[in-house]
């Protein structure tokens, strides 16, 4: 069974676009439409001070009370109350996910607005990083190491920046947009796809050099955006149809489960992203 965790609190925020509604959509698609062995489950929200590990206690606040508004809005969209419960809620749900995963292998969160997150504020439509608060729970838990592995159409360059000088976490982004662009560096790959018949060759050879190379991790946080594909309006890429999506979907779907005897480098996954679950 894989436990995949959603709350309506997930989508309270007066805001009303895909970053902030498609957990529904999904979590209704999941109800209506059973997937077998796929269980949704509530989970706890963070705490402000659980927040705080990552973020400014400054702009935690601002996002709790609305006040300054430019922070508090920072993320790019208009603040209203229904934003703290929001974000509270689908980062503990990132945090709920990663914990089971390393007891039971693999899960997932429905969870979404993460990996442009910076320390002292939103971007790009993510207020907190759920990516860096999961990836910190786990190794104050015991943890030793964890990958983030980033196929969002965009760079991850919140994320990177929250984690380039912890050298427990290791970054993988394999975007098809420079935005949010950042350096990478020892434990962070990026690539910038330009040509979609070289998106897959290329997330599977950086995944083989990585399974062959890298240091076993405890965890793999898989921020599973689908915004690369051509429909999407706001990360859309020519050419990424329907067919290597649903190879992509199946092949970390079953990488995910197998992660122990198919890739060594990993023995525990979790999913998190735009509308896919493993």
């Amino acid at each position: 069974m894989v436990t995949v965790f959603y709350s309506s609190s997930f989508c309270c925020a007066g805001h009303s676009f895909d970053t902030t509604r498609k957990a529904r959509w999904v979590a209704d698609s999941l109800r209506e439409h059973p997937i077998p062995e796929v269980e949704l489950r509530e989970p706890q929200p963070l705490t402000a001070q659980e927040v705080a590990e990552v973020h400014d206690a400054a702009y935690v606040r601002a996002i709790e009370t609305g006040q300054p508004r430019d922070l508090a809005a920072s993320q790019g969209f208009n603040w209203d109350p229904g934003l703290w419960p929001m974000v509270l809620s689908s980062n503990g749900g990132a945090v709920a996910a990663a914990r089971m995963a390393r007891r039971e292998g693999v899960s997932g969160s429905l969870s979404s607005g993460l990996h442009h997150a910076r320390h002292e504020c939103g971007a790009g439509f993510c207020t907190f990083n759920g990516l860096v608060l999961a990836a910190k729970a786990v190794l104050a838990e015991g943890a030793r190491s964890v990958l983030i592995l980033d196929l969002d159409a965009h760079c991850g360059g919140g994320t990177h920046s929250l984690v380039e000088d912890d050298s427990r976490i290791w970054q993988m982004d394999v975007s098809v947009s420079s935005v949010d662009r950042y350096e990478p560096c020892d434990r962070a790959t990026l690539d910038v796809v330009e040509v979609a018949s070289e998106y897959l060759p290329t997330v599977t050879s950086r995944l083989q050099e990585w399974g062959g190379q890298g240091p076993r991790f405890d965890l793999c946080l898989y921020n599973a955006g689908m915004d690369p594909y051509q429909g999407c309006p706001i990360g859309g890429f020519p050419g990424s149809t329907r067919s290597p999506w649903r190879i992509v979907s199946k092949s970390s779907s079953s990488g995910a489960r197998r992660a122990r005897s198919r890739w060594p480098s990993c023995s525990r996954a979790v999913t998190s992203g735009r509308g896919w679950i493993g």
